[in-house]
């Protein structure tokens, strides 16, 4: 499990940006309750836990800067 400080990573960003947002569009379109708030326990819990503890426990470079 990752503590403090996130590595950033500028390929991953810009493909969050991109090509990820045209997927979530298509998918949120034909699956019903997809991308709402708490679906992820549902679909997978133990992945859903560990992004929880993750996003609790690691700090984004670039907010330590807002």
């Amino acid at each position: 499990m990752k503590y403090g400080i996130r590595t950033p990573s500028l390929k991953k960003s810009l493909s969050a940006r991109t090509a990820g947002r045209a997927k979530r569009a298509v998918k949120k379109a034909f699956i019903p309750g997809y991308g709402r708030k708490g679906m992820g326990w549902l679909t997978n819990p133990r992945k859903a836990a560990y992004n929880k503890i993750y996003h609790k426990t690691s700090v984004s470079l670039f907010k330590m800067f807002k």
